[in-house]
């Protein structure tokens, strides 16, 4: 982006010090400085915001503590910083031009001009699809995703086998990563096009040994961001192999009155709460009953329940991804830092700033009418989590079910989401079936890579959780 389509590049300085302001807390804390608005009178109090997810992240990377429960206690080790009295909500606005993809082509090395099929702008080989393909939404944000192809074996010219992909997969490519440094400078270009030079970059994730991938977390609006990030894969010969992100940061929406740290870890606290680790001593049966022939006097039956602490060593006042009613937004919010197991690196965990009172209850979700018992089908199962490969192509979700149905998952794609629906067909429905829950994973091919497009439960219509 020019500099005139990126109006933060001349603020750098302000982010870095708003950054720093966030404190780590293991250095003795501090207090977040935020610029007063200008202009008289009091503002005009925004509409009540609408967070459609579940719980108050936008979810956790593997490995991280899960704030939704689990008897989970967070505990900071020294102050907390109290932060700005209120910040702005912002929201995608906007369309991507052609000129826009032409430019993060050039920087990809993606040969060809931009076609607009849709609501999707497209670069892609016009023959049997191998080569270098990009996908960028036309609606702000601009999702976009960047894939190379090989186009696969064709007839008996390669033996069965992991070295010979199904067609239109990309062969793994061969030799060591690169290292950190060569990343990040195959990574720059990209990051410059879409305007993301001073974006947090985490460059130490290798896929299957040999592609190393930059994880960028983009400053908006002065601010560090979590869950937006841009991921650009490196292979062994230091180019680019595949990518995905957002080409527009959103707009500057109305300011919200937010909490500080220490309210919103107590807010955290509260929706973590849940039954802990049961320990030895809990109880295995119950007590016997008060007039049972020799019984002893009847007690008590308590379970040792301990709940898990964590510590939290940093917290930093940022924008987190979440969906405001029904579209993705970027929220204030508080950006935890847990201290992680031996072995483990550090976490982040995410609590919204924004002020509960300024908070709409949360939508429920439309119920999934239940099929009449001739149609042989039970309601549609709820998603928990999900996975991508690394094509982008092969989207395998998790959820509970039982032993004695069959699953199947679909999905419906549009420019800026994935709709995932799963159902359940019994086996044998006229045979009893013992309850016994067990964890299922189905993978279903999407037609387009993922990319930056959002998983939702196509029957509640809620974002699903990366795992």
């Amino acid at each position: 982006m020019s500099t005139t389509d990126n109006p933060r590049r001349g603020r750098r300085p302000l982010m870095v010090a708003a950054v720093a302001a966030g404190v780590l807390l293991a250095g003795g804390g501090g207090v977040y400085l935020a610029a007063a608005p200008s202009g008289g009178g009091a503002p005009a109090a925004p509409p009540p915001l609408r967070l459609d997810a579940k719980g108050d992240g936008p979810g956790i990377a593997p490995g991280e503590p899960d704030p939704s429960g689990g008897g989970t206690v967070y505990k900071a080790r020294g102050p907390l910083p109290q932060g700005p009295s209120s910040a702005p909500v912002h929201r995608p606005e906007g369309k991507v031009t052609s000129a826009e993809v032409a430019r993060l082509a050039k920087a990809l090395g993606v040969p060809g001009e931009p076609r607009l099929e849709g609501a999707v702008w497209k670069i892609a080989p016009e023959k049997d699809g191998s080569g270098l393909r990009l996908d960028v939404s036309a609606e702000a944000p601009g999702s976009w995703t960047f894939s190379r192809y090989d186009g696969g074996p064709a007839g008996d010219a390669c033996l069965k086998g992991k070295a010979c992909p199904p067609p239109g997969e990309a062969k793994p490519p061969s030799g060591g990563p690169v290292s950190e440094a060569a990343a990040r400078a195959a990574a720059a270009p990209v990051l410059k096009a879409i305007g993301q030079e001073d974006a947090k970059l985490d460059t130490t994730q290798v896929m299957n040994g040999t592609v190393r991938v930059v994880n960028a977390d983009p400053v908006v609006g002065g601010l560090p961001t979590y869950g937006w990030s841009t991921g650009i894969h490196v292979g062994p010969d230091g180019k680019p192999v595949a990518g995905s992100g957002h080409m527009k940061d959103p707009a500057k929406g109305p300011g919200y009155p937010v909490i500080g740290a220490e309210k919103a870890l107590e807010e955290l606290n509260k929706a973590s709460s849940g039954p802990g680790t049961i320990g030895i001593g809990g109880c295995a049966t119950d007590p016997p009953a008060a007039d049972t022939p020799g019984a002893p006097p009847a007690t008590t039956c308590e379970p040792d329940v301990r709940p898990k602490e964590l510590a939290v060593t940093g917290a930093v006042f940022g924008l987190a991804a979440q969906f405001v009613d029904g579209k993705q937004a970027l929220v204030p919010s508080w950006l935890f830092t847990v201290e992680a197991e031996a072995g483990a690196k550090p976490s982040t965990v995410v609590r919204t700033a924004v002020a509960p009172e300024h908070l709409a209850p949360r939508a429920k979700p439309t119920p999934t009418p239940t099929p009449a018992p001739d149609e042989g089908t039970a309601p549609a199962r709820q998603i928990g989590s999900y996975r991508i490969d690394g094509t982008g192509t092969k989207l395998s979700v998790t959820f509970w079910g039982g032993v004695c149905s069959e699953y199947t998952a679909t999905a419906e794609e549009s420019a800026g989401k994935v709709g995932v629906r799963v159902t359940e067909r019994p086996i044998d429905p006229d045979r009893a079936c013992i309850a016994i829950a067990v964890e299922v994973t189905r993978t279903v091919t999407l037609e387009q890579p993922l990319g930056g497009r959002t998983v939702v439960d196509a029957a509640s219509g809620e974002p699903v959780p990366r795992k």
